[in-house]
């Protein structure tokens, strides 16, 4: 992708010169730029992905992923190191991304914390996890836009970014039982859309 190349093509062997850890420290200590651009090149592409899921469009996804980062650089010296700096960036990402389309969207979508626990078997969702993986790849893709952002959103989370539920649940600030759900839910919308597309 052109856009890709000419925004992110600054990468460099000092990329590798300092642990996620140090370019934390270093930033919130002396507010370098030289050490807040090697986390750039290091994240930029990461997020600039992120933010491409949520608006399928290079121009916002570019001026997304250029606010994610103003707003990184200031809230820096709140990372506490309690999660890899990925997650947190990732986190953050996420949640930017969830309030720019509410404000875009007449209609805010609304998380409900009242998450009822009476869900499937682990044997069910296996089965519905399985069958997801039979769904080809562009099919997978066309059902994937016809869900709402959060649910396609936690299906990328565990299928494609391989995170785990206990990560997703820091990122969400959800618990176990709610990723679960919503994971199990997202996964039964996919394979009925699939059904119906037969």
């Amino acid at each position: 992708m052109e856009v890709e190349i000419k925004m992110f093509k600054q990468k460099s062997n000092r990329d590798t010169a300092y642990t996620d850890e140090e370019l934390v420290r270093k930033i919130v200590a002396k507010n370098d730029p030289y050490f807040f651009s090697i986390l750039y090149d290091r994240y930029a592409q990461f997020v600039y992905n992120k933010c491409f899921t949520f608006v399928n469009s290079e121009q916002e996804a570019e001026d997304l992923t250029h606010d994610i980062f103003i707003k990184i650089f200031v809230h820096l010296k709140t990372f506490r190191g309690e999660s890899k700096l990925s997650t947190w960036i990732y986190s953050l990402t996420y949640h930017f991304c969830i309030q720019y389309i509410n404000k875009k969207k007449t209609e805010k979508v609304i998380f409900s914390n009242e998450i009822t626990e009476d869900f499937r078997d682990e044997v069910d969702d296996k089965l519905a996890e399985s069958e997801l993986f039979e769904i080809k790849y562009t099919k997978l893709h066309e059902i994937l836009l016809q869900l709402t952002v959060e649910d396609r959103m936690i299906l990328l989370m565990k299928y494609q970014d391989e995170l785990s539920v206990k990560e997703i649940m820091k990122i969400l600030k959800l618990n176990e039982s709610a990723v679960k759900m919503r994971l199990q839910r997202a996964r039964k919308k996919v394979l009925e859309l699939s059904e119906r597309s037969k």
